[in-house]
């Protein structure tokens, strides 16, 4: 199988009030709101300080090489707020989940969903053996989102980066396929 196809194949994905699809141009607005937003850019990526750099991060990373990286539609609203990524390392069968959310939608289990549909789409259409994910130890709320997917604590990286200019530890989750194949029988 060819990952590479398949995530090809699977660019939209479809939950019951989210899409996740390829992020272009037209979200531009809605991803400036909450990546100009310092309090919401805290743990994840620098803080984008106009439109033109919003624009050139679409296009140079999420339009460059697209697959796997997805924005979270609202369907109520039609409108993107946030961002969902599988890096998948073919060779060894696994993937790493990152993701942003706007915090104006945090508390509504928006994330987890867009999550378990990446799981699913890790698990049994890819045949992945494995997915972690990782934050900061001064971002706990995105462990939760973690534990809420059926993931284990690992450990803890210490000095694992920097990130905006201070050094931070990391901590590390992982969902094997037998674990996440197990949750969901156990959820039938």
């Amino acid at each position: 199988m060819d990952v590479l196809v398949e995530l090809a194949e699977n660019q939209i994905l479809e939950t019951e009030r989210l899409i996740l699809r390829p992020i272009n141009l037209n979200d531009v607005e809605s991803l400036f709101e909450y990546a100009s937003d310092v309090e919401n850019t805290t743990h994840v990526f620098p803080t984008h300080l106009s439109k033109e750099e919003t624009k050139s991060v679409i296009a140079g990373y999420y339009m460059r090489a697209p697959l796997g990286k997805y924005g979270i539609e609202l369907k109520s609203e039609d409108k993107l707020i946030g961002t969902i990524d599988l890096r998948v390392e073919q060779e060894h069968k696994r993937g790493e989940l990152g993701y942003a959310l706007n915090l104006k939608y945090t508390g509504n289990g928006y994330m987890t969903e867009a999550g378990l549909a990446l799981l699913s789409l890790s698990f049994e259409t890819l045949g992945l053996n494995q997915v972690k994910a990782m934050h900061s130890t001064i971002n706990p709320k995105s462990g939760e989102v973690m534990k809420r997917l059926g993931m284990k604590k690992i450990g803890v990286m210490p000095k694992n980066r920097i990130h905006k200019e201070k050094v931070v530890d990391d901590v590390i989750y992982a969902i094997t396929d037998t674990e996440y194949a197990e949750m969901v029988k156990s959820e039938k």
